[in-house]
């Protein structure tokens, strides 16, 4: 009896454990909203995707404010990374996955050598950005 006792209370523990788990990645994941999206630039005033390719024009979008860009692209060895690069800055901010249609822009000097002819080409949604630079 008193072991049906003890494994039950340890069953509603548990239970409850995993729903607040639940609730604090629920709620650390609202928090997240986004400062701006990332947008591109061949229709401005909407919001469409843009193609994975060195001198795409991009703009960031956010606050009522857009700021013009372009991506630059770099390869190395079959891997490629984006930047977006605002106009008239020298800053490169490489697009770091945050999730499904979502990027954190993070300042950092670019690795591999400039791709050409449209590589990747990989097509993208608008991207929700969580961390925007001070522009």
């Amino acid at each position: 009896m008193r072991f049906r006792h003890i494994a039950t209370f340890a069953a509603c523990v548990s239970i409850w454990t995993g729903l607040l788990a639940a609730l604090s990645c629920t709620s650390a994941k609202a928090v997240e909203t986004g400062c701006a999206t990332l947008v591109g630039a061949h229709a401005p005033g909407s919001s469409q995707g843009f193609q994975v390719r060195n001198g795409e024009p991009v703009d960031l979008v956010g606050s009522g404010k857009t700021v013009h860009g372009k991506l630059l692209v770099f390869g190395d060895n079959g891997v490629f990374r984006a930047y977006w690069q605002a106009e008239n800055s020298p800053e490169k901010y490489v697009l770091a996955n945050a999730g499904v249609d979502t990027v954190r822009l993070v300042s950092t000097p670019p690795q591999g050598t400039p791709v050409q002819n449209g590589e990747p080409g990989t097509t993208l949604a608008p991207q929700r950005v969580l961390s925007c630079p001070a522009l």
